[in-house]
């Protein structure tokens, strides 16, 4: 069975990094913050080094670690996990001018197992990871895969958006919108038969990036909510899409904070009462999502480990999509939520190996 990302016919969906490295021109990461090639975002929880070698060195060094004898594992680690996406990027493009042969395509045959999915999924650029999630998503049934389409809507800046949605187009010859429409997973009532459809709405949008909130607005709207998701209502009815879809994350905090003033209750709560409703669960994670992803994601890893065996997909998803984002909020997150629990003892707990130095690695010091 394919894994996430690490079967040779999905590396060569991938863009070529010399053109997924534009995507770096203005530094803009998946969260929408505005850095250095060589700095992380200041809720990121990797560390670079000072100074950083160049790329032609770590590619260098990489190309040591996987030639001879048996492969230096913990190279690669130290190497591509201490290093932004911007700096994998130059080390990617630097690599394969080197020794004519893909970064990617080196690691999926040295590697193996959930250690060369977690490895190949950082290695990505961040627009291109994110595409071939949604993609795998889009084939696969269950409430997990939907969170995976809500994140990849939500959880990020506008123009990352923007980006998946390009890298989704180069690697799969269509849309993401047209292939959220056309699956057959996500008929009613997550893709309800009158338009216009959550899902594909959300992964449609374009929204302000600005802060500017306008409270007049923010007022209307939570009682058009309050009215939808407390009244007992269709909980996805056209203008609870249409707000949810549309606003500005400062607009929608500002509308969240408003119904819970005028209801007593967080909007995220009164959907939790909702949970046994998919669509009340479906609209609580976009809320999480936009408002509070470090709760969303906190409950992905969590989610992930707790039970019979591990959720290997999930958790490395998770980690590896928020470490250069907002993780050490994730992390403090988790502390509150699971009374004193850490992401790293609980993930700890549940992997070993190569597999858990990259996600240790990934996560940083508690």
């Amino acid at each position: 069975m394919c894994c996430w990302c690490c079967c040779l016919e999905c590396i060569h969906n991938i863009p070529p990094f010399s053109l997924l490295s534009l995507h770096f021109s203005d530094r803009a990461l998946p969260g929408g913050e505005e850095t250095a090639a060589s700095r992380p975002a200041s809720m990121a929880s990797i560390s670079v080094p000072d100074p950083v070698p160049s790329a032609t060195e770590d590619a260098e060094n990489i190309r040591k670690a996987v030639q001879g004898w048996g492969t230096d594992e913990k190279a690669l680690i130290e190497i591509l996990g201490h290093r932004t996406a911007a700096q994998r990027a130059e080390i990617a493009v630097a690599y394969e001018g080197l020794y004519n042969e893909t970064l990617l395509d080196r690691l999926h045959s040295e590697l193996s197992g959930d250690f060369r999915s977690a490895m190949m999924l950082w290695t990505m650029d961040p627009a291109a990871r994110d595409a071939k999630l949604a993609n795998k998503a889009l084939k696969q049934k269950g409430d997990r895969h939907v969170w995976v389409l809500i994140e990849v809507a939500c959880a990020s800046s506008p123009d990352h958006l923007v980006a998946v949605r390009k890298a989704y187009c180069a690697a799969y010859s269509a849309s993401l919108e047209e292939d959220v429409a056309a699956c057959p997973f996500y008929k009613d009532p997550l893709k309800q038969a009158r338009p216009p459809p959550f899902l594909v709405r959300l992964v449609s949008s374009y929204r302000y990036s600005g802060e500017l909130v306008d409270d007049e607005l923010a007022r209307a709207e939570a009682a058009e909510l309050r009215d939808a998701v407390v009244a007992g209502k269709q909980p996805l009815h056209g203008d609870v899409v249409r707000i949810v879809s549309s606003r500005s994350k400062p607009q929608l905090k500002a509308t969240f904070e408003r119904f819970r003033q005028e209801h007593g209750k967080a909007i995220d709560d009164v959907l939790e009462e909702r949970r046994s409703d998919l669509l009340a669960a479906m609209l609580k994670t976009a809320v999480w999502c936009l408002a509070s992803p470090e709760k969303h994601f906190a409950e992905v890893i969590r989610s992930s480990i707790v039970g019979l065996g591990t959720d290997e997909s999930s958790l490395t998803r998770a980690i590896v999509s928020r470490a250069e984002v907002d993780m050490k909020k994730v992390k403090e997150e988790y502390k509150v939520r699971y009374r004193g629990k850490t992401v790293t003892s609980d993930v700890n707990g549940d992997t070993s190996g190569y597999y858990n130095g990259i996600l240790t690695t990934l996560v940083g010091p508690e």
